[in-house]
């Protein structure tokens, strides 16, 4: 017999032809899907950068000390998360240092584009501003900078894996406002507790597909200088205990790069002073809340990847020849303009808005209101550093923030805030 030859439809199909055109059409599906869904990858590094304990490298963040730093109290690092959605590559880089004066992040960051093939305008690389670590102006620590943070990447690169990622927030009682009220009417460094302060501790969790963590990123207002400026040993103080705790928390399977907020014009609760317990108590209380918020954090897919960074500029100034910063009346000159620059990495519908200076609360207070993005962060001491950017109402009470700040009134919050929400809402 003659195998039968199988019927055809209405239109004149078999029945192969329909199986073969329902399996075609399954498999365009299923490709289409694919491609529409974001292929990010996530990778982690920690290089330990801590100095030889015979180095006598000059410390940074107070002028009265003249020597070298003395002993070594903590480790301190460079922490970098890479990143990549098909063909976009990024990096969120942070370094246990003050910062990094604007020569310095250039070369740096350009390391990192030849050696690792990240554009700049995707780079985050920001300062945890601890005032307990070397002088990034000095000769020698530069080099060491210019060598380890580019390795960071390069090893954060060589980790990577499919990933997800998400956002949450907490809060933590851990600084305070130090513009404060001072005996004979004005205003210096202080403890204010009726001065604004966001409490505002922001984390990013990056995670493999089986929801296991691959890095911690977080996010909170406060300046470095619970150590204070008689202390000579080598420490990541607040922000490096946090960042320790948190490694430590997951058994150091993660890298957990702190940043700070807008702090201009915020301390620790404890300090300055020399004690080292202070440090470690507000460490593990920052830890603890960043921990706790990465534990409810349940990450998504959805994850396109876009960089961008521009320059603003203000007109400068400075203090008049003859004129202290404490004193009752003061009176300034015209100075040089002053260069502000602006970056921007968005990871979905995350924000990472960077800021080349000390900004003070309230402008980043404006960018969290004017953002449509609740996922909205701003990270000071990031690529370059312009000195203190003060609100515009800032300007009225004349306190260290002012007369340190290199930028007349009334032109670095607009620029500041609605620069970055202009680049947040670009396409």
């Amino acid at each position: 017999m003659f195998p039968q030859t199988p019927r055809c439809g209405k239109f004149g199909f078999s029945m192969r032809t329909h199986a073969a055109v329902l399996i075609l059409v399954v498999a365009l599906g299923i490709s289409q899907a694919a491609a529409a869904e974001p292929a990010l990858r996530a990778g982690a590094a920690r290089v330990d950068i801590t100095p030889a304990v015979n180095a006598a490298l000059p410390m940074s963040g107070y002028s009265s000390r003249t020597e070298g730093f003395k002993a070594i109290h903590d480790p301190i690092y460079v922490r970098a998360v890479a990143l990549e959605d098909g063909p976009v590559k990024a990096a969120i880089v942070v370094a246990d240092v003050i910062g990094f004066p604007h020569a310095l992040w250039e070369k740096i960051t350009r390391r990192i584009t030849e050696q690792a093939g990240i554009p700049g305008e995707n780079i985050l690389l920001a300062g945890t501003h601890s005032h307990a670590a070397p002088d990034p102006r000095n000769p020698a620590w530069a080099a060491k900078l210019e060598e380890s943070v580019p390795e960071a990447v390069r090893r954060a690169q060589a980790n990577l894996q499919p990933a997800r990622v998400g956002f949450g927030a907490g809060r933590a009682n851990v600084n305070i406002n130090r513009r404060a009220r001072t005996a004979d009417g004005g205003w210096w460094l202080g403890l204010n507790p009726d001065g604004t302060s966001d409490k505002t501790v922001a984390v990013v969790k990056f995670a493999n597909p089986a929801g296991e963590p691959i890095a911690i990123f977080s996010n909170y207002a406060v300046h470095g200088t619970v150590t204070g400026p008689r202390n000579y040993e080598i420490s990541g103080d607040l922000p490096g205990a946090a960042a320790r705790f948190v490694e430590k928390h997951y058994g150091d399977r993660v890298v957990a790069p702190w940043t700070s907020g807008a702090a201009g014009d915020q301390n620790a609760i404890y300090g300055p002073g020399t004690d080292f317990s202070q440090v470690e108590v507000l460490g593990q209380i920052l830890g603890e809340e960043i921990v706790r918020v990465a534990g409810g954090i349940k990450p998504s897919r959805d994850a396109r990847i876009r960089g961008a960074q521009k320059v603003v500029s203000c007109p400068g100034r400075r203090l008049a020849p003859g004129f202290k910063p404490r004193a009752t009346k003061h009176e300034w000159v015209d100075a040089d303009p002053v260069e502000i620059r602006l970056s921007l990495l968005r990871i979905g519908n995350i924000a990472l808005a960077g800021v080349s200076g000390e900004v003070l609360t309230m402008i980043g207070q404006r960018l969290k209101k004017e953002s449509r993005l609740p996922a909205t962060m701003m990270l000071t001491h990031c690529n370059g550093s312009s000195g203190y950017l003060p609100d515009d109402a800032a300007y009225q009470q004349v306190s260290y923030e002012i007369t340190t700040a290199r930028v007349k009134p009334g032109c670095a919050e607009k620029a500041i805030a609605s620069g970055l929400v202009d680049m947040i809402r670009a396409r």
